[in-house]
Order: C-alpha cells, then structure tokens, then sequence
C-alpha cells in the first residue's frame, strides 16, 4: 500500500517490506558471526521491537535463550522525556553477553535508561542492535553495535512501530504524509 490511515494521521510509504528483509539479513549474518560461540541471551525491548526481533532472531544461526524487556517513553509522535519500566531484566542476565534488541534508537534516552538497569546486573558485556536509528536526535554518548539503517527525523508507524498503539500491523514502514 502506498498510503495508510492510522488514527488521525495520514502516512505515505517509507520503506517496502523486501528493504526491511534484507537490512535483517546483514545484521543477523553480522550478529551472527560474532556471537555464535559466546552464548548470549538476547533482550527484545517491547513493544515496538517484537516484530523485528522475531524475524532476526530466527535469522540468526545459533540458539539462544530470549528474555522480553519492555521500557517505554512515547506518547503520540514524541518522546515524553521520561522513561516507565514496565518489565524489567532477569537475573539471569548477571555475567551473560546482552544483545538488547531495539526497533528505533531517535534522542537515546529510554535506551540509556535500559543500560542503567541492566548494568546493575554486571554483565559479561553488553551489545545494542537497533533497526534504525536517527542520528539527527540522538543527544547521548554510547556505542551502538548494530544498527540496520540511519532515518531522518521523521515519525513512522508500521512493523511493530506505532502511533498511540497503532499501526504495528503493517509488513512496510510509513512515514507521516503532510500533504
């Protein structure tokens, strides 16, 4: 589809399903090659990032054991600025190697938040593997690892990305139509 209606916003086509497919492909090949004998355990962030962390992790080509966290700040088209833990880090995370899984990376603050948290559980190290990322906002100082694509600042809905709940459904990615 060229145009979806998600609530009160009209959004146009960003990104086709085949480009989403195979940004996944080079980050679970490159994830692969350099976690295969290190036994991590991944930590999809929700909820944005079910979606993409399923098609990654069954692309992945080793096994490992999957562990949900979910932190939110959004609310409509906006970071709130503050960050809510909904469910947290399992124990089991405590000296293990953590890929945390993220749909978007834009001002960094949730994700400095998870980090917070997670290194209260001292981890044998800590990756971070974003599907995209907006370079233009981000306001923090730490290494991502793995980044699928860099966007501009603009709001998008669709595989797993939302607008006030909505719109994850879709298999595209869409950016806000002004015209």
């Amino acid at each position: 589809m060229e145009k979806i209606q998600v609530s009160d916003k009209r959004f146009k086509l960003y990104m086709t399903e085949t480009e989403i497919q195979t940004i996944i492909e080079r980050l679970a090949s490159d994830i692969s090659r350099d976690f295969r004998d290190r036994n991590p355990i991944l930590c999809p962030i929700l909820t944005g990032s079910f979606i993409f962390a399923a098609d990654l992790i069954r692309r992945l080509d080793f096994d490992a054991p999957v562990s949900f966290v979910r932190y939110s700040s959004y609310s409509g088209t906006s970071s709130t600025g503050q960050v809510i833990e909904s469910l947290g880090f399992p124990a089991s995370c405590q000296g293990r190697h953590v890929i945390l899984i993220e749909d978007i990376i834009d001002t960094g603050i949730s994700m400095q938040f998870v980090l917070e948290r997670l290194q209260l559980l001292n981890p044998a190290s800590i990756t971070i593997c974003t599907f995209l990322f907006k370079p233009g906002c981000f306001k923090k100082n730490y290494k991502i690892d793995y980044i699928g694509k860099e966007i501009p600042d603009d709001f998008i809905v669709g595989y797993g990305l939302d607008y006030n709940g909505l719109g994850r459904k879709y298999p595209d990615i869409y950016t806000i139509d002004n015209q």
